[in-house]
Order: structure tokens, then sequence, then C-alpha cells
């Protein structure tokens, strides 16, 4: 008999505001299933993000079906895992956990979510010369996406250089010499000015962090920006870069479909995505405190 009944949940940081459960729950209501998603926030729970594995066991004991992971514990969850999707143990990092037959196997859907929304929202953008600012666990799988929508060189910035210059490795191995770069912040002025466009992939825009990644004086109408945080859709970094006349691709996307991949791999069934689409633009668009960052 086919399953129709599924517990999944949420492990990370000040996830309060996320719209994972409603994007999740609205589409298995659209399909006739009992589908549960809770928050597990570290923060609410008074743990730190090296509790995770604990909470990953703890997940798999109670019957959760699976799991998606966010910041801080995209990395620190792969060493309590049994198994690593290749595309996951590619990038180091992992999103989506699905338990089955006992075993947590780790997944990463930030990678084809962030192509997939790509594809669709920035379809024709010159990508010879990309600027990726975070590398994080978030800007690990964005990078992955964009050399492999066929960008020819990716530089990437972090406030922590020893970070970037990882993950341009990383990046080098995998994807070819020369085709990734990092650069120290105090440098980002230069390389935005000789970029095709922009990749922002760090918290800056959330509710809890406000601002922008660098002055919006660096903007110019030829560039294109692509936005993870998708609460607000209009953050203030896509905000200014509308006002100067950039081609933007807001958060939303991504966020849609990195959870139309993990729906998949939860329940094995097909979610619509262009439902999915219609929710989150009327979830992120109506929310009067907005806070929130791709899973």
């Amino acid at each position: 008999m086919a399953k129709d009944s599924y517990l999944v949940g949420l492990i990370g940081s000040g996830i309060g505001p996320s719209l994972s459960p409603a994007l999740h729950e609205r589409e298995a209501d659209r399909q006739g299933l009992r589908y549960l998603y809770r928050l597990i926030d570290i923060d609410a729970l008074g743990v730190g993000p090296q509790a995770v594995g604990d909470l990953v066991r703890a997940a798999r004991d109670l019957g959760f079906d699976g799991l998606n992971i966010t910041h801080p514990c995209k990395q620190l969850v792969i060493e309590h895992l049994d198994a690593l999707a290749p595309q996951a143990e590619a990038l180091g990092a992992v999103n989506t956990v699905v338990f089955e037959d006992g075993r947590a196997t780790g997944h990463n859907t930030d990678v084809t979510g962030f192509a997939a929304s790509f594809a669709r929202g920035l379809p024709d953008v010159p990508l010879e010369r990309v600027v990726q600012v975070g590398a994080g666990g978030a800007g690990a799988a964005v990078a992955h996406a964009t050399l492999t929508l066929g960008a020819g060189r990716v530089t990437v910035v972090d406030a922590l250089p020893g970070r970037a210059a990882g993950l341009a490795g990383d990046l080098n191995r995998h994807f070819g010499e020369g085709r990734a770069a990092f650069a120290t912040p105090d440098r980002l002025a230069e390389r935005l000015a000789h970029a095709d466009g922009v990749v922002h992939a760090t918290p800056m825009g959330m509710a809890a962090h406000p601002g922008l990644p660098f002055p919006a004086e660096l903007l110019r109408a030829e560039l294109w920006i692509a936005e993870v945080v998708y609460r607000p859709l209009e953050t203030e970094l896509v905000r200014a870069a509308r006002e100067v006349g950039c081609a933007v691709l807001d958060g939303g996307g991504m966020a849609v479909f990195q959870a139309v991949d993990a729906f998949r791999l939860f329940t094995g069934k097909e979610p619509d995505s262009a439902r999915m689409l219609a929710d989150i633009a009327e979830l992120a668009g109506g929310a009067q405190s907005p806070a929130g960052k791709a899973v």
C-alpha cells in the first residue's frame, strides 16, 4: 500500500520565519497527503550547531522520513550521516537528509534549486565573469550551480578569505583549473567593475541581517544580480539593483526549486513547481516582518 503520511523537519538557527513548512505542507495537501513539517530550531533549544548529530539521530529514532538542514549545520551534519549522494559529497554540504531502512543519506538540493531558478529567471545573461559574494554552505552550492550553467570563471569573495580560497580550490579541482578564483573584500570593487554579474550568497538582507552586502554605488545597469535570500523577496540588494536597471533574480525561485527536489526525495512523488512558485510569491510577498534564506 502506498505511503500517504510523512513527518519531516528543518534543523537550523533562527528558522522561526522559514517558509519551508508552508511550501511543503501546501503541496502535500493538494496531493492528498498527510504531511507534517516541524521546525527544529537550535536557538530555541539552547544548543549549538554541534548538536546537529544528536538531533538527526533523534529524528530518525522518532520516525521522521527526512530533514532539511540549513545554516549553520549544512557542513557539520555530514559526519553524522551514513551515506552521501554524489552532489552532496562533491560540495561538502548537505541540505536534505532522507531516512530509509534505518540509514540517513545526505543530499544537496541547493545546487539543482539555484540552477533551475537561474535558468528560468536569467536565461540569456552573459556568464563569462561572475563574482560571488559568500562562500558558506549555500555559497558552495550556488557556485557549483553557476559553473554547471556554463560560467567561464567565478571569483569568490568572503569576509573570511581562507573560506573563499578553500571554495575556489574545490571548484578548480571539480571543474578544471582557472574556472574559479578568490579575492579579499578590499578587492571587491575592482572585481565588480569588470564582472558580468553577481551572485549574492550571504545572509545579508534578512531581517536579522539588514543592509547591503556591498555599497550600492558599485552597482551598474550592465550587471545582473542573483540573490539567495528569499524573505523578503525584495531585499535591499534586489531593490537597489532594480533601481539602477540591473537584471535581477530574487531568492524565491531557489527556495521553491530546492523544496521541489526535497519534496520528491522525501515522498517519491512529483510536486507541481508552478503551484509552489505561486505559493512563495503569496507567502513571502505578504510577510510583514520578513526574514529567511533558502534552506
